[in-house]
């Protein structure tokens, strides 16, 4: 997707989290160190939660925004 949509100004901020069948077991080094063998073009953040109590902040407001007026909408 960002290969293809770069150019247009699509922007891939990507936040590992481990909350989704324990994909991103590893630590934040190890992430970024697996993304270098595919040569990741876009932003990798540290690792997060998304859901629950200690979920990010970031993310806890995308999910309030309304269908259609958040990114998540």
């Amino acid at each position: 997707m960002h290969a293809k949509y770069a150019e247009r100004g699509l922007s891939i901020l990507a936040f590992p989290c481990n909350q989704f069948g324990n994909q991103e077991p590893g630590t934040n080094e190890q992430i970024k160190q697996y993304a270098k063998t595919f040569n990741v073009q876009f932003d990798i953040f540290s690792k997060i939660d998304v859901n629950g109590q200690k979920a990010h902040p970031l993310w806890k407001w995308l999910k309030e925004q309304p269908n259609g007026e958040g990114f998540l909408g």
